[in-house]
């Protein structure tokens, strides 16, 4: 192109060029931004196809490609991104230098194009810098009408000059929002944490919000076993969280060692590493495990995998997330002190209220048993005798109810019951909730003490069953349970009875349910 043909070229070409430079940096989502800009510069030149390779910093590969001019079915016919080991596309990224080549198939630099991809001789190709650091390249070719030109070579210079400033500009915006969402996150957390959830929460909370911020498939929470190993206790995974909780790290795995040792472990590909050990790892790519760690104290490991073939980490991605994980470890830590401190306010306050029981209200009902007491003896026989006699009963059996009630306020609640009053306690307070009221329970004699086995877990068989007897008789509204460890046996053995009263009909239609009597050598 000569003299007035390549002037008229230019200044038709001039105006659009200016147009394409100053839109190329208007949006600063930087998706958008590369999309935009190689389908500007496939317009701008005549290119059927056009593609902007993203270099892996670290691996120096290509680790995205945005095109032009190619259907998602001609993308998937294609297959997987070129390494850049060989061809023009590695070309560009061991000698980052323009690149025009008329043909193909001529040059000896060239490896072809990859099986699946559209017929194409020419090729145009430039280097994205930003700042000094290669991005990536810029590659156009199938050239509409004729062949590329120099001139088409210098509009995609500039282009690609101006390309560098906006992509620039949107990895500054891109990396200022990841860092305040990944901020927020952690903030949430940490709120979320701190209004008191339970330990199987908390760890779900972590997990979800670990997975929507790094957009993974899964967020997932192992723990250290007993057995030497880790177990995923806690997954969050919107597509198929089956089958993923319980899967074991068996101890001697590769990876078991860093994540014991509180190291963070990067994975390229989950389903080809030959660290990764677990059934489930088939169905993962990426992935970060990052310690969940705070002054030492290892919590747990924070696994996010992403879909087979999705995109790695990037260095800031795994540093933001690294981040989230060692505040999430802090607030974990501290939701539990807290809980450590509530709980311990709950049990000094159990604590008083049973010493206020026993100091003020046991021994004033065991004052007033004994006033009555003497007023029965002194007023002799008749009607008298029998109301006191009654309410010095009714007061002993108040004692016990008392008395039962602060065992099970001096009792911590999470802990299992040990002596044979506190399991009896539990049996009682599992019953509540099906008879829809609380039985009424008391002892007689120093029960933990007296029944041992395997006298203690027959009584607790027939207890569970004249509860369930109760459950199931209708009319039931209140159940009495007495255990007397003072009782003697017929044959003058020491023994304990276990009694069981409820206010249901009987079968033959009468009010008030027949007695259930247990008794056995202690």
């Amino acid at each position: 192109m000569t003299g007035d043909g390549a002037d008229d070229a230019a200044g038709h070409g001039l105006p659009q060029l200016l147009e394409a430079v100053l839109s190329v940096g208007t949006d600063l989502e930087l998706p958008t931004t590369l999309q935009h800009i190689v389908d500007t510069a496939a317009e701008l030149t005549g290119a059927r196809y056009g593609a902007l390779g993203v270099i892996d910093p670290e691996g120096g590969a290509l680790s995205e490609l945005y095109t032009s001019g190619l259907s998602q079915e001609e993308r998937d016919r294609i297959g997987p991104l070129p390494s850049g080991a060989s061809g023009v596309v590695g070309l560009l990224i061991r000698d980052p230098q323009p690149l025009l080549i008329h043909d193909l198939d001529a040059d000896p630099r060239s490896s072809g194009v990859p099986e699946g991809h559209p017929e194409t001789r020419s090729l145009l190709g430039v280097p994205i810098l930003v700042d000094t650091e290669v991005f990536g390249n810029l590659y156009l070719s199938g050239k509409r009408e004729g062949v590329f030109t120099e001139e088409d070579l210098a509009v995609l210079r500039i282009l690609g000059s101006q390309a560098g400033i906006a992509i620039g500009n949107a990895r500054l915006y891109e990396s200022a929002r990841q860092r305040e969402r990944w901020i927020e996150g952690a903030a949430a957390v940490t709120t979320a944490l701190l209004t008191g959830q339970s330990a199987r929460d908390a760890l779900m909370t972590v997990a979800e919000q670990a997975r929507i911020l790094a957009g993974a498939s899964a967020g997932v929470v192992l723990q250290p076993t007993d057995e030497g190993g880790m177990e995923i206790v806690t997954a969050s995974a919107p597509d198929d969280p089956g089958g993923i909780v319980g899967t074991v790290i068996a101890p001697g795995s590769p990876v078991l060692a860093q994540l014991l040792g509180g190291e963070p472990v990067f994975i390229e590909d989950s389903a080809t590493d030959p660290r990764m050990t677990t059934r489930v790892r088939t169905r993962f790519g990426p992935s970060m495990m990052l310690p969940l760690q705070s002054g030492g104290r290892l919590i747990g490991t924070l696994a996010l995998p992403r879909r087979r073939r999705d995109r790695p980490y990037t260095a800031a991605e795994r540093l933001l997330a690294s981040q989230f994980a060692s505040q999430a470890a802090l607030a974990l830590v501290l939701a539990d002190a807290q809980q450590n401190r509530e709980r311990l306010a709950v049990y000094e306050d159990r604590d008083r209220i049973a010493r206020d029981l026993h100091d003020l209200v046991v021994q004033r009902l065991f004052a007033t048993e004994m006033m009555l007491e003497s007023t029965r003896r002194r007023a002799g026989a008749g009607e008298a005798d029998e109301l006191l006699s009654r309410a010095v009963d009714e007061l002993d059996s108040t004692i016990q109810e008392v008395r039962t009630a602060i065992f099970a306020l001096q009792q911590p609640p999470a802990q299992a019951p040990t002596g044979l009053r506190g399991r009896v306690l539990a049996e009682i307070a599992g019953a509540s909730a099906l008879l829809g009221f609380p039985p009424s329970v008391r002892f007689r004699g120093a029960v933990d003490a007296l029944v041992r086995e395997p006298a203690e877990g027959r009584l607790l068989a027939a207890l569970r069953g004249a509860l369930a007897a109760a459950h199931r008789r209708p009319g039931v509204t209140s159940v009495e349970v007495e255990v007397d460890a003072t009782v003697r046996l017929p044959d003058g053995r020491a023994g304990v009875r276990l009694t069981v009263t409820d206010d249901g009909r009987r079968e033959d239609g009468g009010a008030g349910g027949t007695p259930v009597v247990w008794e056995a050598p202690r």
